[in-house]
């Protein structure tokens, strides 16, 4: 039976999760039952996650505590995906692990021999308090660093360093961001509060 705490479909209960054999399940981990997972058995979950409606998880994905992916999200980790403690993705953000080549170099399409294609493939991490904006696209070699937060609508391809804003297309550092969080983090393990108390 789905715990519905959403107002809507309702998420995926206890024992339902534990059915589908994550390589890793943390506890007060809600998925909503509108979001499809593929190889489970490639996911790791940790502790108080949530995950939104009509999102795609695949490939090799390993999620940490206190991590928010909203609706609509595309996770294809092929290559690889960290995400680790307090990051969080908005709705219809899309994080690719692997991208074809669009220099003419290899033919783009997957139905050849990879021996005809040029991939592009790295892993792709999101350091703890890392937060990307609604409908941006992470790309191949793109690395968020501690702290980091990616405007809206932004198209990240490159590394980042700790603490900065980014935006745009391709999406550039315009700023500092507060390292306040780092006392804010200090206070949730101190105090024990779960995922979605107040």
């Amino acid at each position: 039976m789905a715990v519905d705490r959403s107002g809507g479909g309702g998420f995926y209960s206890r024992e339902e999760l534990l059915a589908m054999n994550f390589r890793n399940l943390g506890e007060n981990v809600l998925i909503d039952r509108l979001t499809p997972i593929y190889c489970p058995d490639k996911i790791s979950l940790g502790s108080n996650v949530r995950i939104g409606s009509f999102c795609i998880l695949s490939g090799d994905i390993c999620i940490g505590n206190y991590v928010h992916i909203a609706s609509y999200v595309f996770l294809n980790g092929g290559a690889g995906i960290e995400m680790r403690d307090f990051s969080s993705v908005s709705s219809g953000v899309k994080v690719f692990t692997q991208s074809s080549d669009f220099k003419g170099e290899g033919l783009v399409v997957p139905l050849v021999d990879e021996k005809y294609r040029k991939d592009i493939k790295s892993k792709i991490i999101f350091e703890k308090h890392s937060v990307v904006g609604a409908n941006s696209v992470i790309l191949p070699g793109a690395y968020l660093a501690e702290g980091v937060a990616v405007g809206a609508m932004s198209l990240l391809m490159q590394p980042t360093k700790p603490f900065g804003i980014y935006f745009g297309i391709p999406a550039k550092r315009i700023s500092e961001r507060s390292r306040n969080i780092l006392e804010l983090e200090k206070a949730i393990y101190k105090d024990g509060i779960k995922y979605g108390e107040a």
